[in-house]
């Protein structure tokens, strides 16, 4: 059985959809534990209730702490991670320095609480801190098919970024939708494992297509886990990009 760790930052919508489904058995994997950005994340009680370990990496702390003098960890190449990272574009080197160090700071320990748990699958789910390269190819380790996911709030390529419903919304889409994928070293650009779609009708608000989103992202990431915990997602290529293929 696969055992997953799930990030969250907020109340944890999802993470009570893939708990529910584990608890159905719909779902065939353990959660080993929650982590969260920060102590007051709602998904963090929703964890507790349901019986399952948590910790908080507190990227607010830690970013004070940096700010006094606390260092990057030792493994960190500043080089290494902008030349990889698509996050940031070289505007002033202090800033980038700043803002990649930071992270790094917070990432080692993210990757720290998780060591503990051994786990084969990291699952972001309304996890608002997005990973950089540093932390992506220590969590990935050389394996052969990614091993953090996310679900975005549209149908990716369009409208990545932090308000996907309400950009979908505002463009005038008539239909939005939710992406499940796995993550790279850009924002919300790696390989689509699956996508739900929804009608927009002229009557819709904003709040009507977050609802309707909700309900999608509900059913949709428990089934891609389901499908990385069952070994049928592959790695493969279209046009030069690389693409998750699904196994029957």
């Amino acid at each position: 059985m696969k055992k997953i760790a799930v990030l969250v930052s907020g109340g944890g919508s999802n993470l009570q959809a893939i708990i529910d489904a584990v608890k159905a058995g719909d779902l065939n994997v353990t959660i080993a534990c929650v982590g969260a950005d920060n102590p007051n994340a709602g998904g963090l009680t929703r964890a507790r209730e349901a019986g399952i370990p948590t910790f908080v990496t507190d990227y607010r702390a830690l970013y004070n702490s940096y700010a006094q003098g606390a260092m990057p960890p030792a493994d960190f190449s500043l080089e290494e991670v902008f030349e990889k990272q698509g996050l940031v574009k070289a505007e002033s080197s202090e800033k980038v320095k700043g803002f990649l160090e930071r992270r790094a700071l917070a990432e080692a320990d993210l990757l720290n609480e998780l060591s503990f748990f051994d786990v084969d699958l990291l699952v972001l789910a309304g996890f608002m801190r997005v990973l950089t390269p540093y932390f992506i190819d220590r969590f990935n380790g050389g394996a052969s098919l990614p091993r953090i996911m996310n679900i975005h709030p549209a149908l990716l390529p369009s409208f990545p970024g932090t308000d996907g419903y309400g950009d979908t919304f505002g463009y005038g889409c008539k239909v939005g939708g939710c992406t499940v994928h796995f993550v790279d070293y850009g924002e919300d650009s790696g390989p689509i494992i699956g996508q739900a779609a929804f009608s927009i009708g002229p009557e819709d608000d904003l709040a009507t297509v977050k609802r309707h989103g909700l309900a999608e992202e509900w059913k949709l990431y428990p089934e891609c886990i389901r499908l990385y915990s069952e070994g049928r997602l592959n790695m493969g290529e279209r046009g030069g990009r690389k693409v998750v293929e699904v196994v029957a």
